[in-house]
């Protein structure tokens, strides 16, 4: 069996798909993109086809090491992006190939379901309750917001009670029961977050996101030491030797995406890192329907995994759903908040074809926000 074709589609409201086809008929899909830099990942997945167009597909380790190391050039979110989406649709493949779902193929399972967690927003904190009522309603047993809009680099009182009142409100709402963590974003300062860890402590969030930004990465071992509240970071990291300096730092969670962090194969890799550190993964996937599939066949075989990230309502979610282009929804029903085991073949997505060739010809040029404070200077978003 050989690779014959493969092909990119971009669809709204901010994804991309690519398609591995073989001569024998087996179709793999995977999802390379970086949010906001569609268009280059997309070149990068047309160079790397120079080297899979007429290779055997099951030979996946192989292809994984020469699509990252063999450029004397390598790294990089881009490159990373379109490998991933390719090893994606290379384990796709060979479930299909073998009829077992990809989960077998990496040791097979080690859980029967996967807990999720619904985005709230929160860069409003009138908006909180609200939305954190929503999920609760809809059966979710956590969620996760934005712990703030733009934050000044020494932050207010008022700021600092904002962020406070958000988290506070959502406690109120979930009681003791369930579950919600704060994702910072970078939008706050090593000095901002020294503040506010401990303040928010009684609230006992999951855990507290991307306190500070991946370059700031000598201030997380006294963020760690801050407080008691997990720290979690990593959806900015792209390979296991980047996530080695926060694991020895002591951070709790990490959170690779599978979508930008070498796809399965790489995951998995991170995974095992952090297992050696007593950390837990959560991976990072506000993306379309292959993203989360592959994200949970690598959840379900990984005995340090804590809960999966989904987009399904998220805000950056318009005009397109996470579930347009999947024929059949049922692997992704969710029960009392969780997704549970299948042994569909592959990564156990069957995506609409047509509807994702639809979705190209209407294409997205997302591109995130750019915010700027009063004087005018440049915001982290």
């Amino acid at each position: 069996m050989k690779i014959a074709r493969i092909e990119t589609f971009l669809a709204p409201p901010r994804w991309m798909f690519v398609r591995v086809e073989t001569d024998e008929g087996v179709v793999g899909w995977g999802e390379p993109v970086v949010e906001g830099r569609a268009e280059p990942v997309r070149a990068a997945v047309e160079v790397l086809a120079e080297h899979l167009v007429g290779q055997d597909p099951l030979r996946i380790e192989d292809h994984w090491q020469v699509m990252t190391k063999g450029g004397f050039y390598r790294g990089g979110p881009v490159l990373s992006s379109a490998v991933a989406g390719l090893d994606q649709a290379l384990w796709d493949i060979k479930g299909k190939t073998y009829g077992q779902p990809v989960h077998q193929l990496l040791g097979g399972p080690v859980r029967e379901r996967i807990r999720a967690y619904a985005w709230v927003g929160g860069d409003e904190p009138s908006e909180v309750r609200d939305a954190v009522n929503a999920q609760v309603e809809a059966g979710f047993t956590a969620v996760k917001m934005n712990a703030s809009g733009r934050m000044t680099p020494l932050a207010t009182r008022e700021e600092v009670r904002a962020c406070l009142l958000r988290a506070e409100t959502a406690r109120e709402v979930l009681g003791d029961e369930r579950d919600f963590a704060l994702d910072f974003h970078g939008r706050v300062s090593p000095a901002n977050a020294r503040r506010l860890l401990p303040l928010l402590a009684e609230y006992a969030p999951l855990f507290v996101e991307e306190p500070v930004l991946s370059e700031h990465m000598h201030a997380v071992p006294d963020l760690v030491n801050a407080s008691n509240i997990p720290i979690a970071l990593g959806e900015r990291l792209f390979t296991r030797r980047e996530f080695l300096a926060p694991l020895q730092a002591g951070v709790a969670v990490v959170q690779p995406d599978i979508s930008h962090a070498g796809g399965i194969s790489e995951l998995r890799r991170i995974a095992a890192l952090a297992e050696m550190y007593g950390a837990h993964i959560a991976p990072h996937c506000p993306l379309g329907p292959v993203a989360l599939a592959a994200s949970l066949q690598v959840a379900f075989t990984t005995p340090n995994f804590l809960i999966q990230e989904q987009s399904i309502g998220i805000h950056y979610n318009k005009d397109a759903e996470l579930l347009d282009c999947v024929a059949d929804r049922e692997p992704f029903r969710f029960v009392g908040g969780s997704l549970l085991r299948t042994e569909r073949p592959g990564l156990g997505v069957d995506i609409d074809e047509a509807a994702v060739r639809a979705a190209d010809t209407k294409g997205h040029s997302w591109r995130n926000p750019v915010w700027r404070y009063e004087d005018g200077s440049f915001a982290e978003w």
